[in-house]
């Protein structure tokens, strides 16, 4: 945990210079059971260069939340599922911003990367929607500290727009959409618990109102912190039957789909005997065999998840 002579020294550093007003950017975090990286998060979103006009944190209950919310933060509490979060905010923010800006609770951003969003989208009119480099990524690693994600930052090269490149999967960590592109689309919310793939999945929907791109314009570091993630059964499971149901929905290409399920399978038995201690090979192998079943006995309902114990 970070110390608070950390966390005061960089909530009181002051931002660069404040560009002219521009775009309306809204932040949307949907968070369970993490209220220290809530808590970071939003020291970050007050140093931007470029301040959010609506942050919504939308989350379960109270247990949530840190203690110190800053004034004219939105709350949204109810049932927990990251797509039902996720859609709870858009329904609070969606007429009254032009940017909506998607962070998961453990990622910290640049300073600068609001206001490099407005001024993406700004130049590119054909642009729905956007993803940012990622520095560093804690989820494959078992975790980053906030303090080497500082670091990171501090180490990261200038902003660069002119890099940038179509994609069909922007990372749910960090993407922006254009909010009257968003219009009446919404998370799919069948993808139950940590919904994994529903950042595709929206990427696919939002492609028939414009490109998403990947670029280095915007940057953070994800430090992919393990608690409130779903258990490895129930991820195994979805790591087979959720690419399977976006195939049939039509946000999915095939060969992806057959591409990304049998890479995680084969990660989860190739490190079955020497696990790391920040995963659960054994339970997301079990997860796997069972969603496979399902969609050889014609069962492609992704929230079946929730009934594994």
């Amino acid at each position: 945990m970070p110390s608070e002579t950390l966390i005061n020294t960089w909530r009181n550093t002051p931002p660069g210079a404040m560009p002219p007003a521009g775009a309306r950017v809204a932040v949307i975090v949907a968070s369970l059971g993490r209220s220290e990286e809530i808590g970071l998060l939003l020291v970050h979103l007050q140093r931007q260069t470029l301040l959010p006009a609506r942050i919504v944190l939308s989350v379960e209950s109270a247990r949530d939340l840190p203690s110190d919310i800053p004034a004219g933060v939105d709350i949204i509490m109810g049932p927990r599922s990251l797509t039902a979060q996720r859609n709870r905010g858009l329904d609070k923010v969606l007429g009254d911003c032009d940017i909506v800006m998607f962070y998961d609770d453990d990622f910290v951003p640049s300073d600068d990367s609001l206001a490099q969003i407005a001024a993406l989208f700004a130049a590119h009119p054909d642009i729905a929607g956007a993803t940012g480099a990622v520095l560093r990524d804690g989820v494959k690693q078992g975790g980053i500290s906030y303090r080497d994600a500082r670091i990171a930052l501090a180490a990261a090269p200038a902003p660069n727009p002119a890099d940038m490149r179509d994609t069909d999967a922007a990372y749910g960590c960090n993407m922006a959409f254009r909010a009257n592109a968003i219009g009446a689309t919404r998370f799919d919310e069948t993808l139950p618990l940590y919904a994994w793939q529903e950042d595709v999945d929206f990427t696919g929907q939002m492609l028939t109102k414009g490109r998403v791109v990947k670029t280095s314009a915007f940057s953070g570091v994800h430090r992919g912190v393990s608690k409130g993630r779903t258990p490895g059964l129930k991820l195994g499971y979805s790591q087979i039957v959720n690419p399977a149901y976006l195939v049939a929905k039509g946000t999915m290409r095939p060969r992806k789909a057959v591409i990304l399920a049998m890479k995680n399978m084969l990660a989860n038995h190739a490190r079955l005997l020497r696990p790391e201690p920040f995963i659960d090979r054994a339970g997301r192998a079990r997860g796997n065999w069972l969603g496979l079943w399902h969609l050889i006995t014609g069962r492609k309902d992704p929230r079946h998840a929730l009934r594994l114990g």
